[in-house]
């Protein structure tokens, strides 16, 4: 049944500006929301609809109605995410992060694998041999396409593979033909969990070694312990781009799991050229402290009426609509 719009609850809309482009993206967009517990964050991607945007409002709620469980830690590990940039650009991002562990874009687009490997090897270069680096695929490569691939940037140490290839069938059989060819390149799976339907399946077909979770795609913090639990994979935490209201949800999963064995995708609000918070959650000594967020005043950041009314709209066209 279709609410009223009187019914939604008040959402204030942001729209900020990138400093690189980023997912294809140069602004990111979204609503904030306050109830009883504080803020909550709504922000689907552009072209996500019902039923799955119904999760991301699952966590907004749990944020702003129930805040989030208790942590067994109060700093969590993060990593620093270099964007599809140049080698010079790559090196300098993450020679100034702070952080042991980087996570580098590739396959942004086709043929690009020359300014890949340029791109992992500057990195490799900036945080010296004791630093950690991952690649994000983003589901990018077929098998016959990744194997090759991976061989090469295998020496470079990689920590992961986060999701090179779409299909959870595909990720095991990249698994089977990287162990085969002798090729040590654990793989992560994202997409294949958060978007498949069914993440159970990626350890049915043993088709990852560590399982990445997002909180808003998920449904939630309490959502993902469970998930978490479930999978028996190690863990994590990664953000869906958030600014530092999403982030902190993030933040209350990672310092909440009872093991946390890599470093986090989360600190990705350096890639906003501004924040909604006066004191935005990002990398110090690469970690991320637990710690309530403080907003700038909502009139600096506000998208105005338009925006909201959009928001509104697409709100109503959820499947599950909670009360409030």
């Amino acid at each position: 049944m279709t609410l009223p719009a009187s019914a939604v609850p008040p959402l204030v809309p942001f729209d900020l500006p990138l400093t690189v482009r980023f997912r294809g993206i140069t602004r990111r967009r979204g609503v904030l929301v306050r109830g009883p517990a504080g803020w909550g964050e709504w922000s689907p991607f552009a072209e996500y609809v019902a039923p799955e945007i119904d999760s991301w409002w699952r966590a907004t709620r749990e944020a702003a109605v129930e805040g989030f469980p208790a942590p067994v830690r109060d700093r969590v590990p993060v990593n620093v995410t270099i964007p599809a940039v140049g080698p010079a650009d790559a090196h300098a991002r993450a020679a100034a992060s702070g952080c042991g562990t980087a996570k580098i874009k590739v396959a942004d687009h086709p043929g690009s694998f020359a300014e890949d490997l340029a791109r992992v090897e500057a990195v490799r270069d900036a945080l010296g041999p004791a630093g950690r680096l991952r690649v994000d695929v983003n589901g990018r490569w077929t098998v016959d396409e990744a194997v090759p691939r991976l061989r090469v940037l295998a020496r470079f140490g990689l920590e992961y593979a986060e999701q090179p290839c779409a299909t959870v069938e595909e990720l095991a059989d990249l698994r089977r033909r990287l162990a085969r060819a002798g090729v040590d390149v654990p793989v992560a799976a994202d997409e294949s969990i958060r978007r498949s339907g069914d993440p159970e399946r990626v350890v049915a077909l043993e088709a990852a070694d560590v399982a990445v979770l997002k909180v808003q795609p998920l449904g939630g913090v309490r959502a993902c312990l469970w998930l978490a639990e479930r999978l028996g994979l190690p863990v994590v935490v990664s953000s869906a781009l958030e600014t530092s209201v999403g982030i902190a949800a993030g933040v209350a999963l990672a310092a909440a799991l009872p093991e946390l064995p890599y470093a986090c995708g989360l600190n990705t609000v350096p890639l906003l050229a501004e924040d909604v918070a006066a004191d935005p959650l990002v990398a110090v000594d690469g970690a991320i402290a637990v710690r309530p967020v403080r907003l700038r005043p909502v009139a600096e950041w506000d998208a105005g009426d338009a925006a909201a009314d959009a928001w509104r709209r697409r709100w109503l066209t959820m499947e599950e609509k909670p009360t409030w």
